[in-house]
């Protein structure tokens, strides 16, 4: 894990399309969020997949979605905010919250058992992972940075 590595594009191809949700207060976020990024990767030809990988990568992506804004739910006193950023070969998920929090995968998760495994989902999952603070305000932003299927056929 990555504690601090802004997004940067250093890839020559375009620029990369970023979406951003504003989920301060809002109902439902998880879904709200889960509705968002679905839209989005519709949007990038992500959906419907054109193979198994394609479904894979498309449902680990709402998955670490959904890890990172229930993580800001529950730990974080809600989200704030989500931005999706699509780059040629990388997918970046980024959740705002105002929690002094730092996530980490759980010691002792129990395998089974319910809660407790968010973390360690969004690790195994993604390509990295990491956290973000802006040292003049309160809170954090927690991103996943999550692999660009093949969509060149």
């Amino acid at each position: 894990m990555s504690t601090a590595r802004p997004f940067t594009h250093s890839d020559p191809g375009p620029q990369p399309d970023v979406r951003r949700l504003s989920l301060a207060g809002a109902p439902g976020p998880v879904v709200r969020a889960r509705d968002f990024a679905r839209e989005s990767l519709q949007d990038w030809g992500w959906i419907p997949p054109r193979d198994e990988e394609g479904r894979a990568s498309t449902e680990d992506v709402l998955l670490v979605v959904s890890e990172l804004v229930t993580n800001a739910c529950l730990h974080g006193g809600g989200p704030q905010t989500m931005s999706l950023t699509h780059g040629a070969e990388l997918v970046r998920i980024e959740v705002t919250d105002l929690g002094d929090g730092t996530p980490a995968p759980r010691t002792g998760r129990v395998p089974g058992r319910p809660g407790g495994h968010g973390m360690f989902i969004v690790e195994r999952l993604s390509v990295d992972w990491g956290i973000l603070r802006d040292g003049t305000l309160p809170g954090k932003t927690v991103w996943a940075e999550m692999a660009v299927p093949r969509l060149d056929y």
